[in-house]
C-alpha cells in the first residue's frame, strides 16, 4: 500500500520533517528525492498514515514562517482521513486534525504527546451535512479563537457595544455573530464593499469599510455612538490605537492577531497608548487559543449547535489542488477570501 502511494505521490509530497511527516518545503516545485522513498513507511508502532482532505492557510503562519529557515516544513493545520493504522485508537477511516504541515499525506506517531498540537478525531456526533473543512474553521481551530477569545477574555454582557476589525475573516466573522448571541451590539469593519454587506446579512448592527471611510475615528463614533465595551483586535498597530480611544471605561480588548504589521520590514511605530489605558482602566489581554485546548470539545459542541440552529453562519473560501496552496496563502494578504481560506486537495471527499 506504502508502495503505490510512493508512486502516485512521487511529484506531490518532499522530504521528512522531525516529525516524521512528508511534507512541501517552502520553496517549490514538490518533488521527493528517490533516496527518501524507503522512508516512506510505518515502522514504528503504533503510527498512522493520514491522506489530508483540507490544508489550512491562516494569517498567523506568515510572522512564524519569518523566523523559520528556507526549506523546511510549512506549518499548518490539516484535516485528514486515516488510510493505514498501527494504532486501535485511530482505525482506518478515522478523520483527524493535527498540525502535520502542507503535505498531502503525514505519518503520524499517537504517541507523541505536544500540548501544543494535539491529535484530534472529528466528533463521532458530527453532522453528516456539514462539511469536514469546518473543522479547520467554525468548528475548529479559527472558531474556537472567536469562541474563547471573546468569551473567555471579553466577557461581553447583554447590551454592550462589541467591536471587531477583520470581520469578514474567518474569526471575525464568528466573533460579530456570538456578540449577537449574548444580546449585544455588534460593529465590524472590512476592507470592501461586498464584505461590509456581508456583515449586514450577518446581522452586524453596524460596519464600514476602512479602506473608504474619511476617518477611521469619525466612522467608528457613527458605528459605535455609545463607545465600544469590548474590543477583539485583528489588525493591531495605528488602527488599535485609534479604537481605543473609543473604548469605554473598564473596556476589555482581547488581542489576536496584527495582521496590518505582519509584512512589515520594521516594528511598527505608533501613538503611545497607555495613558488611554489607564485613564480608562481597559483590560488588554493577549492570546494563543491553544491555551484552551482542554475545553475545545465544549467549544465544538457549541459551534456545531448554534450552525445547526442556524444562529451562526459561515462562508469559506476554498482553493482546488495542493499545488495552489501558495497562492491561497498570498491571498489573504490581499483581502481575497471571505470567511475561511481552506484549500481542497482535489480528487478528495469532503463529507463524512
Amino acid at each position: 500500500m506504502i508502495g503505490s502511494i510512493i508512486a502516485e505521490y512521487a511529484n506531490k509530497i518532499s522530504l521528512w520533517c522531525s516529525n516524521r511527516c512528508c511534507h512541501i518545503p517552502i520553496t517549490l516545485p514538490l518533488i521527493c528525492p528517490p533516496t527518501m522513498y524507503k522512508q516512506f513507511s510505518i515502522t514504528f508502532s503504533p503510527e498512522i498514515l493520514v491522506e489530508s482532505l483540507f490544508n489550512s492557510v491562516d494569517p498567523y503562519m506568515r510572522p512564524y514562517t519569518r523566523q523559520l529557515p528556507t526549506g523546511i516544513t510549512m506549518i499548518g493545520e490539516g484535516c485528514g482521513r486515516v488510510i493505514e493504522s498501527k494504532s486501535s485508537d485511530f482505525p482506518v477511516g478515522t478523520v483527524i486534525m493535527n498540525q502535520y504541515g502542507w503535505c498531502s499525506h503525514a505519518v503520524i506517531d499517537v504517541n507523541k504527546r505536544d500540548p501544543q498540537n494535539p491529535l484530534r478525531k472529528a466528533p463521532a456526533d458530527y453532522p453528516n451535512d456539514l462539511p469536514l473543512s469546518l473543522l479547520l474553521g467554525a468548528v475548529g481551530m479559527t472558531g474556537m479563537t472567536a469562541y474563547f477569545g471573546l468569551t473567555k477574555l471579553c466577557e461581553p454582557k447583554e447590551g454592550e457595544t462589541v467591536f471587531v476589525n477583520g470581520a469578514a475573516g474567518a474569526v471575525g466573522s464568528i466573533v460579530g455573530q456570538i456578540a449577537k448571541i449574548k444580546g449585544c451590539r455588534a460593529v465590524g469593519s472590512a476592507g470592501s464593499d461586498a464584505k461590509v454587506a456581508w456583515l449586514k446579512e450577518l446581522g452586524f448592527d453596524a460596519a464600514f469599510n476602512y479602506k473608504t471611510v474619511s476617518s477611521l475615528d469619525a466612522a467608528l463614533k457613527e458605528a459605535a455612538p455609545n463607545g465600544i465595551d469590548c474590543y477583539f483586535d485583528n489588525v493591531g498597530a495605528d488602527f488599535s490605537s485609534t479604537v481605543l480611544n473609543h473604548m469605554n471605561l473598564f473596556g476589555r480588548m482581547a488581542i489576536c492577531g496584527s495582521i496590518s504589521t505582519y509584512n512589515d520590514n520594521e516594528p511598527a511605530k505608533g501613538p503611545y497608548p497607555f495613558v488611554t489605558i489607564l485613564s480608562k482602566q481597559l483590560t488588554l489581554r493577549g492570546f494563543k487559543v491553544p491555551r484552551w485546548f482542554n475545553e475545545w470539545p465544549k467549544g465544538m459542541d457549541q459551534m456545531v449547535q448554534w450552525i445547526t440552529e442556524g444562529k451562526i453562519k459561515y462562508r469559506e473560501h476554498v482553493t482546488e489542488g495542493f499545488e495552489n496552496m501558495p497562492k491561497a496563502f498570498i491571498g489573504m494578504f490581499v483581502g481575497e477570501n471571505t470567511g475561511k481560506a481552506v484549500v481542497k486537495l482535489q480528487g478528495e471527499n469532503a463529507w463524512l
